[in-house]
């Protein structure tokens, strides 16, 4: 268990806050139009911002997987032609800000990435005069607005869609339970506006320090709370890299009635796999993109590629499909904010998506539950924005 805190301490020190891991080839750039407003016949310049070269080989895993979906989403086009110019920020905020001045200056109309949140902050804000809007492949909604946007899958969004359930299947008084951090409390203050969206109400809000020993102490008294006020759900902030495993397993020791109080998690419980068999999470109920739509594209980049795609990989695939959306209908203008956030939003390889104004997104999102070790839908992904979920 120590060694998993320490993992997702050092992950949270990057603070990607993304839904949450991504893959890469060379880059190939080619001729194409100059300046940010450039673009004709459907055809649109983007540079592709990957964390690859920082010597993390998760870095260019990531790298790899993005540049890989985001190919794959090109070939997949029709009527439009993207010139894709790949830059390789190592994972540097410094070093994206000047790569994202350079992709400017070569004639990008749109910057898709960096990676990281911090990347994505220093990248936006070198190329905002420019008028150049950045699609970072982050899901921390605090660096969106201005010409950021942000395209994973936010707390925000999670949280309105299980409290939104949750409320709807009789547990909407909601014990809110939170590590002590950085990613805790951005996860805490989601759920409180999820569950006042929902029209639930906070039965109270329970939190831990985050170590082993922090979790222990805890766990006698978050059940005692959970008792105390009545609550019939605990929503966790708590992932799978970090307290969860111990957590969880710790509450239903302390005597939590499972038969009565509801566990929602506000991160994926089913990655890695074996996260399913835990007994603590057994009924659990989490989120995540539509299955269905997951399992096509997974298997289509498998064929293509020969590994399977890691988590993030789909988000460079759903901005090259928005862009390439846009750059079509708008016969190669440049990507404005407008477009961006046109209320009927974009459909990818996870769902349906739409930008919002603040530079934040929604995403139509499956609840999913664990049952005998296994992810069962019980309440289906979205496919309009229109439909019950939003």
């Amino acid at each position: 268990m120590l060694s998993v805190i320490r993992l997702a301490r050092k992950l949270l020190g990057r603070l990607l806050l993304v839904v949450a891991g991504a893959l890469l080839a060379a880059c190939v750039p080619a001729g194409g139009p100059s300046g940010p407003g450039a673009g004709q016949g459907g055809s649109v310049q983007v540079a592709l911002l990957i964390p690859s070269g920082s010597g993390q080989a998760q870095d260019d895993l990531f790298g790899q997987n993005l540049e890989n979906a985001a190919r794959l989403a090109m070939a997949d086009l029709s009527g439009v032609k993207i010139d894709l110019r790949v830059y390789r920020t190592a994972g540097n905020p410094d070093v994206a800000a000047s790569l994202a001045q350079q992709a400017v200056a070569e004639g990008a109309q749109v910057i898709l990435g960096p990676f990281y949140s911090q990347e994505a902050n220093a990248a936006g804000a070198a190329v905002a005069a420019s008028g150049v809007n950045v699609l970072a492949f982050s899901n921390n909604a605090d660096i969106a607005g201005g010409n950021v946007f942000v395209l994973g899958q936010t707390f925000d969004n999670t949280a309105r869609r299980l409290a939104s359930y949750a409320v709807r299947s009789g547990k909407g008084k909601i014990l809110i339970v939170h590590d002590r951090n950085v990613a805790g409390d951005v996860g805490r203050t989601a759920i409180e506006r999820g569950i006042a969206a929902a029209g639930g109400s906070v039965a109270g809000v329970a939190s831990y320090e985050f170590s082993q020993n922090g979790i222990v102490q805890a766990a006698t008294g978050i059940v005692a709370t959970a008792r105390s006020s009545g609550a019939n759900a605990l929503f966790l902030t708590a992932d799978t890299a970090g307290a969860l495993p111990l957590l969880s397993q710790l509450l239903v020791d302390n005597g939590i009635d499972r038969t009565t109080t509801q566990f929602i998690g506000l991160t994926r419980w089913d990655i890695p796999p074996s996260t399913l068999a835990l007994p603590g999470l057994q009924g659990g109920w989490f989120a995540l993109p539509d299955p269905g739509l997951q399992a096509q594209f997974q298997a289509r980049y498998e064929a293509a590629y020969g590994t399977p795609p890691s988590v993030v990989a789909g988000l460079a695939y759903d901005g090259i499909a928005a862009i390439g959306a846009l750059a079509r209908s708008s016969g190669g203008a440049p990507i404005t904010r407008e477009a961006l956030t046109q209320p009927s939003g974009f459909a990818g390889v996870s769902g349906i998506f739409r930008f919002l104004p603040n530079g934040s997104n929604e995403r139509g999102l499956a609840v999913a539950q664990i049952r005998d070790n296994a992810v069962s839908v019980i309440d289906a992904a979205p496919r309009s924005f229109a439909g019950a979920g939003f």
